[in-house]
């Protein structure tokens, strides 16, 4: 069986998906050459970022099969970097869960993992649980149920806590089956490490009740049956391989590629509801 480039990009990035972050992209004027040169395929350099993402696969090893060169497709994922899309595309797909009521907004959960980062960049920083070698931090807030609602990245020896207040912040305000927009959360749940008077307060201000373990006084276990769905999706953004050990130097790409694997994560809890 032979699987052609537009195979591929369905198969990568099915008419769902492409239905909402098409509209996103930015418009790129061609390029004005002597010959011209052919039109770049959206979609195709769309699922070489995908691909990129899944694989772990270096750019330069890019299968013909996408119709886009290697560096064409980098050039089209750093530009749309820039304009944002990832983070507006995990927005489009939050907005559709969040108009069929599929948002448990009864509380939100944070929770932080480390990667090594082989080659250093930004946003990297002295690893204290893998021998101080450079490595990255992934920050993730989610919704009851495990859906991710804000990622952020950090060199990996930034304490956890010091990114709550950022995620929380980055919650963007998400359409509701009835009503206005929602993005305040009833509860936040986190381990031990995020406790502080300063975080307990800044929450309350909020209108958010704090459940953060109290470090000496209650164990971080009693969160194990909430914990899990964090961990869970931490999982589930590990699976996309290019997360698992970080190779860009720019921590913008970095970041990208975990807020791409956000948008497709909550992207596979709307395709069950809608096939």
């Amino acid at each position: 069986m032979v699987l052609v480039a537009g195979d591929l990009s369905s198969r990568l990035v099915p008419d769902g998906l492409w239905a909402l972050a098409e509209p996103l992209l930015p418009k790129f004027a061609p390029r004005k050459q002597g010959g011209g040169t052919a039109p770049v395929d959206e979609r195709q350099a769309f699922a070489a970022a995908v691909y990129v993402l899944t694989s772990g696969c270096a750019w330069q090893l890019l299968p013909d099969t996408f119709g886009v060169s290697p560096a064409t497709a980098h050039r089209r994922f750093t530009a749309w970097t820039r304009a944002g899309l990832w983070r507006r595309l995990h927005r489009a797909v939050l907005d559709e869960l969040g108009a069929r009521g599929e948002l448990d907004w009864a509380s939100v959960i944070v929770d932080a993992a480390n990667v090594r980062a082989g080659k250093g960049g930004s946003l990297t920083g002295p690893n204290p649980v893998d021998r101080g070698k450079k490595g990255s931090k992934l920050h993730v807030l989610s919704e009851a149920q495990g859906i991710p609602l804000a990622v952020a990245v950090s060199g990996a020896n930034t304490h956890d806590s010091q990114a709550m207040k950022a995620l929380v912040r980055a919650i963007p305000a998400v359409r509701s089956r009835r009503g206005p927009r929602r993005r305040r959360p009833g509860k936040l749940r986190a381990d031990k490490a995020y406790f502080s008077v300063d975080h307990l307060a800044w929450l309350r201000e909020r209108g958010i009740v704090p459940r953060i373990a109290r470090p000496g006084i209650e164990s971080s276990e009693r969160l194990g049956r909430h914990r899990w769905k964090i961990e869970r999706s931490i999982a589930w953004l590990f699976g996309y391989r290019r997360l698992t050990v970080r190779y860009e130097r720019k921590g913008s790409h970095f970041l990208a590629f975990l807020g791409l694997a956000a948008a497709l994560t909550c992207y596979k809890k709307l395709a069950k509801l809608t096939t």
